[in-house]
């Protein structure tokens, strides 16, 4: 009796510590699934104040200006492409988004990455590779497969690449998708944009090749430390590049030799990425598939890219650089069903950091639909 009374409590205490165990589990996992959905920010639509008659094109960028009191923003001339179009695509604004001024009329074809130096310079990518319809314009025209510098009065100052001339070596890119200045001035370049390079390319602060990871249209790949569509890169207080491996539906992350460090998976299927003075990541991922079905012809019957991605949620990631933690996401505001199959969306796609601490994101039209806008982020629970 002594020993079936024993046997009863041992087995009640078992079950009350499984119990508890199991308890505390879900405790956890609430509180990380809180922790990952938490979302402080709300949107505002009215920040870009643009003249009359000015229309707000597809935005491909937004960085703050180093003197901390200004914003520069480059869109698609008023539309989704440059070439032939008489607008500026360089917009200078103050800190509520009036303009101050704008330059760079018939400088591109179809601009696609964008980004301001440490000094104030101004970099642009043209983005569409061989083969690309948005690109075949500024094609026809010489423009494409180059990265401009920029001075802040619209001066070239340097051109990486030759004109219309598309390729995979030293002096020649497929598409660059996106341009990053170090403080030490050498500059790396995500090349190519979807059915491009696949790689990412160093250059020294005076345009000479040092070294690539990657290369070549048939190079799109899943293996660690190469890439399936590289479309942006951001780089941390220590560093570290960030490339946003779009195709792959990952980051992966460098050291400034090209050294591969490591991969991030949970971010969803990053286009662009921001980090801030305090190392906190703000990741956009504006193509997750939203019918949960794995497109393999969404993107003009490419299937190199990888076709999309699902399982994810549309947003903006915001999350610790240091860690690789998620703190909140910010989902995507209009998904609003579907039309002749298609899934409407708004297609978010390019990030900036105003200095008050908002986010800024580029909305891109999905087809032919009108849906370019910027959107403001702001956190209400600060």
């Amino acid at each position: 009796m002594k020993s079936s009374t024993l046997n009863c409590r041992l087995a009640g205490r078992f079950r009350a510590t499984v119990i508890a165990i199991f308890t505390i589990l879900g405790l956890i996992a609430t509180l990380e699934s809180a922790a990952q959905h938490n979302n402080p920010y709300r949107a505002y639509y009215g920040w870009v104040k643009l003249p009359e008659g000015r229309v707000q094109g597809v935005v491909a960028g937004i960085y703050a200006d180093p003197d901390g009191k200004h914003m520069w923003l480059m869109d698609r001339c008023g539309g989704n492409n440059c070439a032939g179009v008489d607008v500026d695509p360089i917009l200078k604004l103050d800190l509520e988004g009036n303009l101050v001024k704008s330059f760079g009329k018939g400088l591109f074809g179809w601009p696609h990455g964008f980004f301001v130096d440490h000094e104030g310079n101004l970099w642009v990518t043209e983005g569409s590779p061989a083969g690309e319809r948005r690109g075949e314009a500024g094609f026809k025209i010489g423009k494409g497969h180059q990265v401009y510098k920029l001075s802040p009065e619209g001066e070239i100052l340097m051109t990486l690449g030759e004109a219309a001339v598309p390729g995979d070596d030293e002096t020649h890119f497929n598409g660059p998708s996106h341009v990053l200045v170090a403080p030490n001035g050498e500059i790396w370049v995500t090349d190519g944009h979807r059915g491009g390079n696949n790689r990412l390319v160093k250059f020294s602060k005076d345009g000479k090749f040092i070294l690539q990871i990657g290369g070549g249209i048939e190079s799109a790949t899943a293996e660690h430390g190469l890439f399936n569509d590289p479309h942006h890169i951001a780089m941390d207080s220590q560093g570290r590049l960030f490339i946003s491996d779009r195709g792959n539906n990952r980051i992966q992350i460098f050291d400034q030799d090209g050294t591969f460090l490591g991969l991030w998976t949970h971010f969803g299927r990053p286009s662009s990425i921001a980090i801030d003075d305090d190392d906190t990541i703000y990741v956009v991922d504006g193509t997750t598939s939203l019918t949960g079905v794995l497109n393999q012809q969404m993107y003009s019957g490419q299937t190199a890219n990888g076709g999309g991605s699902y399982g994810y949620n549309r947003g903006i990631w915001v999350g610790n650089a240091k860690n690789g933690s998620v703190e909140a996401f910010i989902p995507e505001l209009e998904i609003s069903g579907f039309e002749d199959g298609v899934p409407l969306g708004v297609d978010q796609e390019f990030i900036g950091l105003h200095p008050d601490g908002s986010i800024l994101v580029g909305e891109v039209e999905i087809g032919e639909r009108e849906g370019r806008r910027l959107v403001q982020w702001i956190n209400v629970r600060n």
